[in-house]
């Protein structure tokens, strides 16, 4: 082992001495007229206690020097105490150098238990076990200590039958009804998603403590059973001799916010300040994510306004309040206010404010905040590389999306999803499969997200095969149970392609109850393909699954409509109205010199509007020139000659029209709609895009529309 340096040299020795004044004599001096005699162990021990306060890895080193020069490097007291130092000084390699090169007879029950908790908290779970299993052939028993570090490092693996095999030692060694052990296994079993292993030991403890208690709320929580979370908290507060901390009160609240339980949520937060601890920043922020979870934005303002001091993580919440209520320009707004406030963003913070910028799609801002990020060099991290790839195919530019992908180093999952979602959303089916294929290729494995945008991908672009080849091996390759969304997706994929019989067969026959997602996508596909009889039927479950949406009584009045059947399409609108229901009115907008503009059908409200329609004018004329024919049938709200008009007055053309007034030559259009964009509308955007030799996209509520040289990126099929 090479000894480390007693530290001599000139250049640095000022700086030594006069930051070593806590040291003795005899490691000051460099140049000493009479070698003194080797410190004793105390003494050594003495030092080893100073320096554990400094955490000063040069005063380590130094000691370390002298413990080999006092031959003292076998004592076991002398060689934890140094092993805990390097770790505390963040030189957790040195720890495991200095441990690899002790004799075997230092080496007790205390030193492996300190290595292996030093390897757990380092995040390396699997180097932590093969240290277990090294010190047990080495004839070392463990003790509780030993056991209940090992345990988290178990839970580091999120392979529950390593925690299995420790749980059977725990037994054999007699330490079941420790109470550290057990809390212990508690949170390992539920950091593996093992609630009801997790329950069965808690359930069995003999005593538990406010450890095992906050494991135990921890652990529901996390693994998302908040009712569950709830009521065992109410239990530590039934309990005497359990006094609820910060860890308690903020799980609780988390809970509260995610089951929406507002009216309990208020009433921890009234025992919150009984036991006094709003000064707690993290009861505090658990405190206004819970308002903001509930939808109580106003008291999430009043507790964020007078909280004192707002950390980062404060911003953080307010802002994914914002976000998660649709209030996306007040979380652009607030992530500005935070900077002018002197908080440094951190990865959530980018990340919650590229999330809110493509929501609105608001390209310009989202390149500022996209040259913050490289300003902090924050642009490796896995969220906000993820968050910039949604940023920019949100806006419509996939080019800037792929190429965001391509400079993230160390890709995870959710930077391979983001893209395929981004492909999938701008109807570039094949490149998004082909991602996929590369992305299990790299041995990232896909996670529930992944496959649902890689089913959409396929139901967008009509791969029936190849989606019903993905649905059926979700499982059985990649240990993901298909959930509601991707049954949806399926159900999409059928429809689509016109296989509406089959399509409601496969609801039918689902393993787990529809929901409205599956029907709503069946009822699209009847409407598409003009199948009244079975859309009627599948409206009126959709009916009694959201009798609150009124998108579904819409395209059942649609369908009547086209049918010519007039009198129901009027019965289902008085439904709607009966219901206190009211028809989204369609608009579009369309960013220019930063400043958006929205439209309306109709609207006449601008200053250009005079512009605008002998625009309109100038288009109709040269799309008939190139042979097009009015598709009347998506003007279901006219009659007789009115119905041809009034396609020409639809918001996305309208906003067209004054892109192409107000934008450079050249320049990129891209508009975007609230509701799904008509036929006969995205036949004059492919007509458009050629006469003007423009690119033009179009975002509606489903997908992009890119269209370039007269083409659409989605091949018509959509």
């Amino acid at each position: 082992m090479r000894v480390p340096s007693p530290l001599i040299h000139s250049k640095s020795h000022t700086a030594i001495h006069s930051s070593s004044s806590v040291l003795p004599k005899f490691l000051h001096t460099t140049h000493p007229k009479k070698i003194p005699s080797p410190p004793a162990p105390t003494q050594l021990n003495d030092l080893l206690n100073t320096a554990s306060h400094t955490k000063n890895i040069r005063h380590v080193t130094q000691i370390h020097a002298q413990i080999i020069t006092s031959n003292c490097t076998s004592l076991p007291s002398l060689l934890n105490k140094l092993l805990s130092l390097y770790a505390k000084c963040g030189q957790v390699d040195q720890s495991v150098l200095l441990f690899s090169q002790a004799s075997d007879g230092s080496k007790n029950v205390v030193t492996w238990t300190s290595l292996i908790t030093q390897q757990s908290h380092a995040s390396k779970p699997f180097k932590a076990l093969t240290l277990f299993n090294q010190m047990r052939s080495t004839g070392v028993y463990p003790n509780h200590f030993t056991f209940s570090a090992v345990l988290p490092a178990c839970a580091g693996t999120m392979v529950s039958s390593h925690g299995e095999q420790i749980h059977c030692l725990v037994i054999k060694h007699g330490f079941d009804c420790d109470i550290f052990v057990g809390s212990a296994l508690v949170d390992m079993y539920a950091k593996c998603s093992r609630m009801d292993a997790a329950e069965k030991v808690f359930d069995e403890m003999p005593d538990r403590n406010l450890v095992t208690w906050n494991s135990m709320v921890v652990g529901l929580l996390q693994n998302k059973f908040f009712d569950r979370a709830v009521l065992v908290f109410r239990e530590v507060l039934k309990r005497d001799s359990i006094a609820p901390d910060e860890v308690t009160f903020s799980s609780a609240l988390s809970a509260c916010g995610n089951n929406g339980s507002s009216e309990f949520g208020r009433q921890v937060h009234g025992l919150v300040v009984k036991e006094n601890l709003m000064s707690s920043s993290y009861v505090k922020n658990s405190l206004l994510d819970m308002y903001c979870k509930c939808g109580s934005l106003d008291d999430a303002l009043r507790q964020f306004q007078t909280s004192g001091v707002q950390d980062v993580v404060t911003w953080n919440v307010m802002m994914m309040g914002f976000v998660n209520n649709d209030k996306f320009e007040e979380a652009c707004h607030y992530f500005t206010f935070m900077r002018s406030k002197g908080v440094i963003p951190d990865e959530v913070s980018f990340s919650t404010v590229l999330h809110a910028t493509a929501s609105i799609s608001a390209l310009s801002q989202g390149t500022s905040i996209h040259d913050q990020i490289l300003k902090s060099g924050s642009v490796n991290s896995s969220c906000v590389g993820g968050a910039l790839i949604m940023m920019y195919a949100k806006c419509g530019s996939l080019a800037d999306a792929t190429r965001a992908f391509e400079e993230i180093k160390g890709r995870t999952v959710v930077c391979w999803s983001a893209m395929i979602t981004a492909f999938q959303q701008h109807g570039c089916a094949d490149q998004a499969i082909e991602l996929f294929e590369d992305m299990l290729g790299q041995g990232t494995k896909p996670d529930y997200v992944t496959l649902v945008s890689l089913l959409a991908a396929c139901s967008h672009a009509g791969r029936v095969d190849k989606g019903y080849l993905y649905f059926n091996t979700m499982s059985k390759i990649f240990g993901i149970n298909p959930g509601h969304e991707h049954y949806a997706c399926m159900v999409d994929l059928l429809g689509r392609a016109g296989r509406l019989d089959e399509a409601k067969k496969f609801i039918e026959l689902m393993p787990i109850k529809a929901d409205a997602t599956a029907w709503g996508a069946l009822l699209g596909a009847c409407s598409n393909h003009g199948n009244l009889e079975m859309g009627r039927e599948v409206a009126d479950r959709l009916f009694e699954l959201q009798p609150d949406n009124p998108g579904n009584y819409v395209l059942l009045s649609n369908m009547y409509s086209r049918e010519g059947r007039l009198k129901e399409a009027d019965e289902v609108r008085r439904l709607m109205s009966v219901n206190g229901l009211k028809k989204e009115p369609g608009c579009s907008w369309v960013d220019v010199k930063n400043t958006t503009f929205v439209f309306t059908v109709h609207d006449r409200s601008h200053a250009m509007t005079r512009e605008i329609y002998e625009m309109l004018g100038q288009l109709e004329e040269l799309v008939r020139k190139r042979g097009h024919v009015p598709q009347v049938q998506f003007s279901v709200n006219s009659i007789g000659e009115y119905k041809e008009r009034n396609l020409w007055y639809h918001s996305e053309r309208l906003a067209l029209a004054f892109a192409l007034l107000t934008l450079p030559n050249g320049a990129p259009v891209r508009i975007k709609k609230n509701l799904r964009t008509c036929g006969d509308c995205h036949t004059v955007m492919k007509f458009a895009s050629d006469i003007y030799k423009r690119e033009i996209v179009v975002r509606d509520v489903n997908r992009f529309h890119r269209f370039t040289d007269g083409q659409c990126s989605c091949g018509d099929y959509w």
